[in-house]
């Protein structure tokens, strides 16, 4: 067995028993997801007055709230449509409120260049869920891709708790836009082999009738 399974088993034993400890408390899994958006607004605070070490720390708190919410609702038989989609509207505002606390910070410090690339960062992390769900309106998924949510936020974590924060933004605003030019080519394959389909499907079922 090798060491990162060591690491990932021991973490997985935590959450579950983090996740038993909080539906037995019946908290709603909304609420938590609301903890994780109100955590994600103090870190923030933190990158704005530039404490990053302090931002990363307080973001790795948040991100116990994103991993257990769903598990919580699955648990506690509370899954709904709604729970997804408040999620996922949650989500964003935290991804977006992280950033917007660098831009806070790279402004006060008069780096414009800086706040141009957290801007392009920013602009590449909506896109690619925006892609996503408007992908999945013409085809059945639109998964492809590297840069999701969760390894940016594994990168906002790292380029906070090692001040290397410039690299992670070049590294976001570069692959998150890579990523949204992957999605709109892979839904306009799909999109034409789907319609290819039909139009297949269209005189056999015209000689049928």
């Amino acid at each position: 067995m090798t060491i990162t399974r060591v690491i990932g088993d021991s973490c997985n034993k935590v959450i579950v028993l983090i996740v038993r400890g909080l539906a037995l408390s019946k908290i709603h899994p909304n609420v938590l997801t609301f903890i994780g958006l109100v955590i994600n607004i103090v870190a923030a605070a933190l990158l704005a007055l530039g404490r990053f070490r302090a931002a990363g720390f307080v973001i790795l708190g948040a991100g116990i709230f994103d991993m257990v919410d769903g598990r919580v609702a699955r648990e506690t038989n509370q899954v709904t449509r709604f729970g997804g989609f408040f999620d996922s509207v949650v989500d964003r505002y935290s991804d977006l409120g992280l950033l917007v606390g660098l831009l806070v910070w790279y402004g006060s410090i008069n780096r414009p260049w800086y706040v141009v690339l957290t801007a392009i960062a920013m602009t590449g992390s909506v896109m690619v869920s925006y892609a996503r769900a408007r992908a999945e309106n013409a085809i059945p998924t639109c998964k492809v891709g590297f840069m999701e949510r969760p390894e940016r936020v594994v990168l906002v974590i790292i380029g906070a708790l090692f001040d290397r924060m410039a690299p992670v933004l070049w590294v976001i605003a570069v692959l998150a836009n890579i990523t949204v030019i992957h999605r709109m080519i892979f839904t306009w394959q799909e999109s034409k082999r789907l319609e290819d389909a039909q139009l297949r499907a269209v005189p056999t079922r015209a000689g049928k009738s």
